[in-house]
């Protein structure tokens, strides 16, 4: 795990003043990832690709590979649903609760979603002290916008009101994100528990 740089310290900073005003009046709701209830798409020795549903019925895609998992979020393009994956350097995985916060018109917008970073600990296998969590925020896909993507991590154990700066994260940013365009920044704390973020995007892939 890489130290915080300087130059993290001031991006941490610099989006910690960003985050400082109030946020918009939006709302949260909740639904429950449950794998055991999700639609199987493939299988293999490796991991699996998975459709579940989320907040009214909203496509959630889910998929694991070599102990690693992604998530991307609403009506993906197929082409980045097939061939993109965006998940976390350790191996890691999600929670099951899924947090969408929603505009003022009962719309979701970006999605939060809380993942467990499985770090070694003393006897070589992850336990309580070294597992790290990272809230993830998500800009989710639409119809005009097919894309979904992190768009910001806050680290949940070195963050305080972890949950708060996600919503925060989520307002400001994940509406206008750019997705495969802007890298997602850290936001908050970050300690020695997180992992780097990795993304395989579609070869010559731009989101319309």
């Amino acid at each position: 795990m890489q130290a915080t740089t300087p130059v993290r310290i001031a991006v941490l900073m610099a989006a910690k003043i960003t985050l400082a005003a109030p946020a918009q009046a939006n709302d949260s709701a909740y639904t429950n990832l449950d794998l055991d209830n999700c639609q199987t798409i493939e299988a293999d020795a490796m991991g699996a690709s998975m459709l579940c549903k989320g907040f009214k019925g909203l496509a959630v895609h889910f998929k694991e590979g070599d102990l690693r998992q992604s998530v991307l979020f609403g009506p993906v393009d197929r082409e980045l649903r097939d061939a993109g994956f965006e998940s976390f350097s350790a191996f890691n995985r999600v929670n099951d609760k899924i947090e969408w916060r929603l505009d003022d018109s009962g719309k979701p917008f970006a999605a939060i979603l809380r993942w467990f970073i499985e770090n070694p600990g003393p006897d070589g296998s992850p336990g309580p002290e070294s597992t790290g969590q990272v809230l993830v925020v998500s800009r989710i896909a639409t119809p005009d916008y097919p894309g979904s993507c992190f768009v910001g991590m806050v680290d949940a154990k070195a963050t305080a009101n972890a949950n708060i700066v996600a919503r925060q994260v989520a307002d400001k940013v994940a509406a206008g994100f750019d997705c495969g365009m802007q890298p997602p920044l850290w936001y908050g704390n970050r300690g020695q528990l997180t992992s780097e973020r990795t993304f395989s995007w579609p070869e010559g892939y731009v989101v319309d």
